[in-house]
């Protein structure tokens, strides 16, 4: 069955029910903007989302706004992109924010922080609690405008040479891990590294590092990394979930007209809808390969993960005294994560407990 047409979507029709279709298209022609992602075009999820976003504007607005949609290292390097919006040589970019928490941990918030919520929490609070206005408030500071544009779901904790029995082979360990989890992880004995994708087979082929992670069993498979290092683990306590965001320059999006934004806001809405669905419907299976290729799946120990829950509390605790945007920011983002497990541990939990221990 065709995906339905994005202007006549039931979320879009409720922006703009008051207008028509041609008045959109009329109220401000000819727009061209420039994406960079942080992504490859290999991983079809992550730099999906862009094409996503890219075919429902242009869909919406009959091709009278169009954005071009240009992999890691096209125009920016993978890790350049908030600079090169802050300078205006890109109007908008698709990234994972906790990539750039060397400028500020509070960037993390809009991606994941180790323990933190999992995707339906984030997207909760990002859209019906106080997520994006903080949000905002802080990006503001970097002439960027967001908006939520994918997540993948609880992550697998990643790739290792040799099997984890316990805390104690951590220390030592050379590790690629995106975002700030690599902070915590330095209080286990790890040396971080974080390295763009389409870097990390070679580095763990050629030992520059010990174990990796990246996402979970869709991407891993793309990018082969069980043939390097063959044991699995799970799971990333530092991504329950990871939440991919459409950044846009603050001058380009105040330069739309109201209809503009408004398409702009429920063509990424859609994104995030149907990034997450991939990563849920492909996953199984791609898990499944895995397996029959070698991969040995295992579950992390206990101790790694109270240890590492220890440590997250101490680093937390160390950026609440030294980083005000991360203060203000977390105290909202705990309360909100306490009342979603107080929830989600009643009846999700117990509910999906049960029917996985079930003959389906």
């Amino acid at each position: 069955m065709e995906r339905r047409k994005f202007l006549k979507s039931a979320g879009l029709a409720g922006v703009l029910a008051s207008g028509t279709a041609p008045a959109i298209v009329n109220a401000q022609e000819n727009i061209r903007w420039r994406l960079a992602s942080s992504f490859p075009k290999s991983l079809d999820s992550l730099i999906g989302a862009a094409e996503t976003f890219a075919k429902n504007v242009s869909e919406s607005t009959g091709g009278k706004f169009t954005v071009s949609v240009h992999a890691a290292g096209e125009l920016v390097p993978a890790f350049g992109v908030v600079d090169a919006l802050q300078q205006g040589t890109i109007e908008c970019a698709n990234t994972a924010p906790y990539y750039f928490f060397g400028k500020d941990e509070a960037f993390a918030f809009d991606c994941a922080i180790p323990f933190g919520m999992n995707a339906r929490q984030l997207t909760a609070w990002m859209y019906e609690g106080n997520g994006q206005k903080l949000m905002r408030e802080f990006y503001a500071q970097y002439n960027i405008v967001s908006l939520p544009m994918g997540n993948t779901g609880t992550q697998m904790g990643g790739w290792f040479r040799k099997e984890i029995k316990s805390v104690a082979d951590f220390n030592g360990m050379k590790f690629r891990v995106g975002g700030f989890g690599g902070r915590v992880l330095a209080k286990l004995g790890v040396v971080s590294q974080n390295i763009p994708a389409g870097e990390i087979y070679s580095a763990l082929e050629k030992g520059t590092i010990d174990a990796t992670e990246f996402v979970g069993p869709y991407d891993d498979l793309k990018l082969g990394l069980h043939r390097v290092a063959p044991y699995y683990y799970y799971p990333a306590w530092w991504e329950g979930s990871a939440q991919t965001t459409l950044y846009i320059n603050a001058k380009a999006f105040n330069g739309l007209s109201k209809e503009y934004k408004a398409i702009v806001r429920q063509a990424a809405s859609d994104s995030h809808v149907v990034t997450q669905a991939r990563y849920d419907a492909h996953n199984p299976t791609a898990l499944k390969k895995l397996i029959a290729e070698g991969a040995k799946l295992r579950r992390l120990p206990k101790d790694v993960m109270d240890a590492a829950f220890k440590a997250s509390r101490e680093v937390y605790a160390e950026l609440n005294d030294k980083n005000p945007n991360w203060k203000k920011i977390y105290a909202d983002y705990s309360r909100f994560l306490q009342e979603q497990y107080q929830w989600s541990g009643l009846a999700e939990s117990s509910y999906d407990q049960y029917m996985a221990a079930q003959k389906l």
